[in-house]
């Protein structure tokens, strides 16, 4: 065992750390803050020849402006089975179509759901924040099972005072992501 040993399992821990933090902005750019966003389609999927396909593969969805959103399938077939999906998304619209086109009206949230979305939103911080000091566990693990197999006991608190900035590093992004997502969901 020696130092490079030690320098994979920090590198191992980083990007374990990295996955949480960037799982983390993935799932709150879903939520629907009262604004148009087409990220919150992210999670309907259409059956397409016998497929669930995402809804990104099947139609194309642009945002004219900050209240509305307009979905236009490739195949005009597939406008009633779109229509479908997002009323079985739940994601609080209701879809209008005119043949051609979905259009989508973003309600602004009201008070309570903004409270419930915040709410919703720290829960996932700190299953990011559980998942961080998950990876930190594994890495010190590894490291003392490394140390039996002769790893210097130097290289060992070193990397894990290495592992550790890492964690209050990565805690710290998960707080500032946290505290940008709360108060674009309470700005009205």
């Amino acid at each position: 065992m020696e130092l490079s040993d030690a320098k994979k399992v920090l590198e191992q821990a980083k990007g374990k750390m990295h996955k949480a933090v960037e799982f983390l902005e993935n799932e709150l750019a879903t939520y629907r803050v009262g604004k148009a966003n087409p990220s919150i389609f992210s999670g309907v999927h259409i059956e397409y020849y016998g497929t669930p396909t995402p809804l990104a593969q099947v139609a194309s969805i642009s945002v004219p402006d900050a209240r509305t959103m307009i979905i236009q399938p490739w195949d005009k077939s597939l406008i009633s089975a779109i229509e479908k999906a997002i009323m079985a998304a739940n994601l609080g619209f209701t879809p209008q179509n005119n043949g051609e086109i979905i259009r989508i009206m973003v309600p602004p949230l009201t008070e309570e759901r903004r409270r419930e979305l915040v709410k919703k939103a720290r829960t996932e911080g700190e299953n990011a924040r559980i998942s961080i000091r998950n990876a930190r566990r594994d890495g010190v693990d590894l490291l003392k099972k490394y140390q039996k197999d002769g790893l210097s006991e130097d290289i060992v608190k070193d990397t894990e005072i290495l592992i550790q900035k890492e964690v209050d590093a990565f805690s710290k992004i998960v707080e500032e992501v946290l505290a940008a997502k709360e108060k674009e969901i309470m700005t009205v």
